[in-house]
């Protein structure tokens, strides 16, 4: 994957939040985001983080790094 991008390869939509469950963009943004330009792509990668703790939806890689028990 390029770094202008924050796929995983976990293309899922929660249809709660209509958020990707591996990425944190809507459809729209992933539909368009090869068409944005680098300043726009950024600046709603900023921000991704944030919106998957606000929706309440944690990033794969994080969770699997935890350990249970």
């Amino acid at each position: 994957m390029s770094k202008e991008t924050p796929c995983i390869a976990v293309c899922m939509i929660d249809p709660r939040t209509n958020l990707c469950f591996g990425c944190g963009r809507t459809l729209p943004e992933i539909a368009r985001w090869h068409r944005m330009e680098s300043a726009e792509r950024q600046a709603i990668m900023t921000q991704l983080a944030t919106r998957m703790v606000d929706a309440g939806l944690e990033q794969p890689a994080k969770a699997a790094g935890r350990s249970i028990g």
